[in-house]
């Protein structure tokens, strides 16, 4: 996470950030304006273009979303999306990887990366002369953060009136999501199994932020007052041979019809989903699923952001 100090909602405006690391990169102005901007994009009250803008895409780890919704949503701003595979480019390998920011800072006008060392998306804003975005690493997915804050302000309501719960694994998803929670003025109730957590320095910078998580010890607790329930894999990508040695200690914690009986809580889901391990497919398939509107708002959540980097 940064450790910036967060401007509210009293400071002066401040001068956009350059590079998107970690959701709170953004002050609390600054994320309200990148959803505003989305949502005005996605319905065509905006109409900024980004015309003769390239963005350069590099993957060390394979996604469907992430490279869909950038290539997608700069072909709708009028740019150009170039995508760098692991088979085209290997992050730190063959040169150094500072040597590969300041070569593609010269062609592109920005550089998303999905990558799983948190460091290789550092020293490619380091050496970069052009904005670098976090697509997802191991410690952070703020890009996800800002889909889901976008269908929770659509879908269920003003963020500073909504109760959202956490069941599962602390990972970079929930650990992003805790983050941009506590700027948007989102209370949020955690349940985690025991060294599972999201870790101390988010409760840490959640609470800098004003709205520091309620952790419980089950899920039941956690979804009781929930008007939102997210949770993600088990085992995320990289840790499958930790699979036979995590799947037992989240027993009790799968996001099902008992867990959700007797509440009206919606149900979000970054994907991919293991259906029948941490959700089921009868709650992931039902009317209280947004999983789909989430999906999408990736792309209108990263045009917002563009627009705010680039224009």
């Amino acid at each position: 996470m940064s450790t910036h100090t967060t401007s509210t909602a009293t400071d002066e405006p401040e001068e956009f950030p350059s590079d998107f690391l970690d959701i709170d990169d953004l002050t609390t102005d600054q994320l309200a304006g990148v959803l505003a901007r989305a949502s005005d994009l996605k319905a065509g009250k905006d109409l900024t273009q980004l015309p003769r803008t390239t963005l350069a895409m590099l993957f060390e780890k394979p996604s469907t979303r992430t490279r869909a919704s950038f290539e997608t949503g700069m072909t709708q701003l009028g740019g150009h999306a170039m995508f760098l595979g692991p088979e085209a480019i290997q992050l730190g390998h063959g040169e150094p990887l500072k040597d590969t920011a300041r070569a593609l800072g010269g062609y592109a006008d920005a550089i998303m990366v999905r990558t799983f060392a948190h460091e290789n998306a550092e020293i490619l804003a380091e050496y970069a002369d052009v904005p670098v975005i976090n697509g997802l690493t191991d410690d952070a997915h703020p890009c996800q953060t800002l889909a889901d804050l976008l269908t929770i302000r659509e879908s269920v309501g003003d963020l500073s009136e909504v109760q959202a719960a956490w069941v599962g694994d602390g990972n970079n998803v929930g650990r992003s999501f805790a983050v941009g929670a506590a700027l948007a003025g989102l209370d949020l109730t955690v349940a985690t199994p025991d060294g599972y957590g999201l870790g101390d320095d988010v409760y840490e910078r959640c609470a800098e932020l004003g709205t520091e998580p309620v952790a419980v010890d089950t899920p039941e607790e956690a979804v009781a007052d929930a008007d939102v329930v997210y949770t993600d894999v088990w085992v995320s990508m990289g840790e499958e041979d930790l699979r036979e040695v995590k799947l037992p200690d989240f027993e009790g914690y799968q996001v099902n019809e008992e867990l959700l009986d007797g509440t009206d809580a919606a149900f979000m889901h970054c994907l991919p989903a293991h259906r029948g391990e941490e959700v089921t497919e009868a709650v992931l398939e039902s009317e209280r699923s947004l999983v789909w509107e989430q999906a999408e708002n990736r792309m209108h959540a990263q045009k917002g952001l563009l627009v705010e980097l680039l224009e």
